[in-house]
């Protein structure tokens, strides 16, 4: 008999225990509910905040759009420009072909196809003007890699080093664009060491005569 209460006992409090740890738990939910309840100032500042990011992103997008119409605009012709650039420099080859043709040279015909010639450049070089394409200075002009590209060095003792002294195809920029660079031969000291083994060298010849 004993047992059979002892038994009861223990049932009754195992079903105490489940019962408190269910109520601990529906109380915990409760909080949890109580807490994701969102009140109407909260959902309207969720609202606004939602709003303004939209707003944002629509306005750099259409700043995007703006700045990709406007570039077409000022730069859709870019790289017409830039093909159509081989046209001044085939007129100046033409120029170094003809002028060194034997049976053309000194020639009143070679001087009459010389002037239409620059008449056709300077009336592309006008054109390329009026389309904000202009050619980059160079001589005389510090060597600058944004639009120099130097080719070959040459010793001038009258020029500081890095001075462009000769121009070997214009460079050319539309607006702020560069179209392509000027292909440029810079200034350099003269190599004092050369010029010492050159000397020797002429003086052991002199002494061996």
């Amino acid at each position: 008999m004993q047992e059979k209460n002892n038994n009861k006992n223990n049932d009754e409090k195992v079903s105490n225990t489940s019962n408190t740890k269910e109520e601990n738990l529906a109380e915990t939910n409760e909080k949890e509910d109580e807490k994701k309840e969102v009140t109407p100032e909260e959902l309207i500042k969720e609202l606004e905040d939602k709003l303004t990011r939209t707003f944002a992103e629509m306005e750099n997008q259409r700043r995007r759009y703006e700045k990709e119409k406007d570039d077409a605009f000022e730069y859709g012709g870019f790289n017409f420009a830039r093909e159509t650039l081989n046209l001044l420099d085939n007129l100046d080859r033409s120029k170094i072909t003809l002028e060194n043709d034997d049976k053309l040279k000194n020639s009143d015909t070679l001087k009459i196809i010389f002037e239409h010639l620059d008449i056709i450049k300077k009336d592309m070089v006008s054109i390329f003007k009026k389309n904000n394409i202009e050619q980059i200075d160079t001589i005389n002009k510090k060597l600058d890699p944004n639009f120099h590209q130097a080719m070959m060095e040459v010793e001038d003792v009258t020029k500081e080093p890095g001075t462009i002294v000769q121009e070997i195809q214009t460079g050319f920029m539309m607006k702020d664009r560069l179209l392509r660079p000027a292909l440029v031969a810079v200034s350099k000291k003269p190599d004092n060491r050369e010029k010492k083994d050159e000397i020797d060298k002429n003086e052991g010849k002199k002494d061996k005569n």
